[in-house]
């Protein structure tokens, strides 16, 4: 292979671990991990980030981008760029909330159509299972979703509706016939109809409104399904860590059970949130510390498997000071990885887990065999990062389109140096080039 470039640094982030090394680049695809001081190849281009860290591309399995039809909430354009400058590399986008949804193969086309021009890292599509189309959802596996979402509960939407458990058993028997994936918001809907629902500005009136039992109930019911259909179930975004010891035991039993958590749930708590502030409102909500401490503790022992953002933007204007009427979702695409370190280190993890969390863990769910880890044969992705870097987040410099945050002032380590896709870099130092990624379909 002709090795067009070697990138160089003191601390390397491999599977076989943390390491001085050169990265040698051909085509876009690493061709090798050599050794810190190994010559570098003729007509290859050095470069040398010092003691910076050298990351696999983050990979992103959980971003709602909008577009088409709600554009204003995002789009493609701003939320790659957003993604880019945070380091991520790969990024898959659910269903909803564009207009269409991604329930059909024609719908997914025109998506993909959208995308292709305003990509600026690599990205893919998760197609959505509804009450109506379980005829529609071999098709979208054929055309290269990488798997199916569906809602337990009201999605906040009304073209894509919840599922009730016979119809969650009917996509699941469908989708488990071609060994697929669904992967599933988690919410029962008839503990949610019995929990207290008040309007106005308390965070903990609308904190109640969302309780762990309905997370608990949802995720018992999954796993029992899962288990009768020998079905391939992902929990998304879990907040409650009641259901941690469900899941575990699911897991050793053999059920096919993966879970997710995000950075909202691991690095902020109930107890910070203001009254009114509903920039930190999504469903299933923020809770306790003590309750994120357990989720920790879930991420260290594998319980929960990865890390993704869950970025549900809206415009400013649907972000009311009512909890019970405002949109429920966090735009975090461009701060999980410094808002997830600084928690992360504070607690006495390295980056090596962070890797695992939040590049290994999600390409290993979507079956991204190219992405996830830097050694030979995989795409060149890499984020460089300052680890030691502080910034204080200013929402006027995010990318993505609505810069409406929770995460406005809160001072973070770990500085995004540059981002770099197939061996070309794609972010230096905040500056961002032309939309360069490619559209993915679930590997055969």
């Amino acid at each position: 292979m002709d090795v067009n470039l070697v990138l160089r640094s003191t601390r390397v982030i491999t599977p076989e671990g943390t390491r001085a090394a050169s990265i040698a680049v051909s085509g876009g695809t690493i061709a090798a991990v050599l050794p810190y001081d190994a010559e570098v190849p003729a007509g290859a281009r050095l470069e040398d980030v010092g003691d910076d860290v050298v990351l696999p591309g983050l990979v992103d399995t959980h971003v709602h981008v909008n577009d088409p039809g709600r554009t204003e909430w995002e789009g493609f354009w701003t939320a790659t760029r957003a993604a880019a400058a945070g380091g991520i590399t790969t990024l898959l986008d659910m269903p909803l909330n564009s207009l269409p949804p991604t329930t059909t193969v024609e719908n997914l086309r025109i998506k993909q159509d959208v995308a292709r021009a305003k990509a600026h890292i690599d990205t893919g599509f998760w197609g959505g299972a509804l009450p109506d189309n379980v005829k529609d959802l071999r098709p979208l596996h054929d055309a290269g979703v990488f798997g199916f979402k569906c809602f337990l509960s009201p999605s906040g939407v009304d073209e894509f509706p919840q599922l009730d458990q016979d119809q969650l058993a009917a996509s699941l028997a469908e989708i488990a016939g071609f060994d697929g994936l669904m992967i599933v918001h988690a919410e029962d809907p008839h503990e949610l109809a019995a929990a207290p629902q008040k309007s106005g500005g308390n965070y903990a009136d609308f904190l109640a409104s969302r309780p762990r039992v309905a997370e608990n109930t949802a995720v018992q019911n999954l796993i029992d399904q899962a288990r009768r259909l020998r079905a391939r179930v992902h929990v998304l975004h879990l907040s409650s860590s009641d259901a941690l010891p469900l899941i575990a035991a699911a897991k050793a039993e053999g059920v096919r059970i993966t879970v997710e958590s995000c950075p909202h749930f691991l690095t902020l708590t109930s107890e910070e949130v203001p009254d009114g502030a509903t920039e930190f409102k999504c469903c299933p909500p923020i809770r306790e510390a003590a309750n994120q401490d357990l989720l920790w503790q879930g991420l260290a022992d594998g319980t929960i498997d990865c890390i993704v953002s869950d970025h549900s933007p809206s415009t400013a204007d649907l972000k009311t000071p009512d909890f019970a009427s405002a949109w429920g979702g966090i735009s975090s695409l461009q701060l999980g990885l410094p808002a997830i370190w600084t928690e992360a280190r504070r607690r006495g993890h390295d980056l090596t887990d962070v890797v695992r969390w939040m590049s290994e863990g999600p390409a290993r769910l979507a079956g991204l065999t190219q992405k996830g880890a830097i050694e030979a044969g995989r795409d060149a992705d890499f984020a460089v990062v300052d680890p030691d870097a502080t910034f204080t987040v200013d929402p006027a410099e995010l990318q993505h389109r609505n810069r409406v945050t929770a995460y406005a002032g809160k001072t973070l380590y770990g500085v995004v140096t540059s981002t770099w896709l197939r061996g070309e870099r794609i972010v230096d130092r905040g500056t961002l080039g032309e939309p360069s990624g490619r559209l993915l379909e679930r590997n055969n």
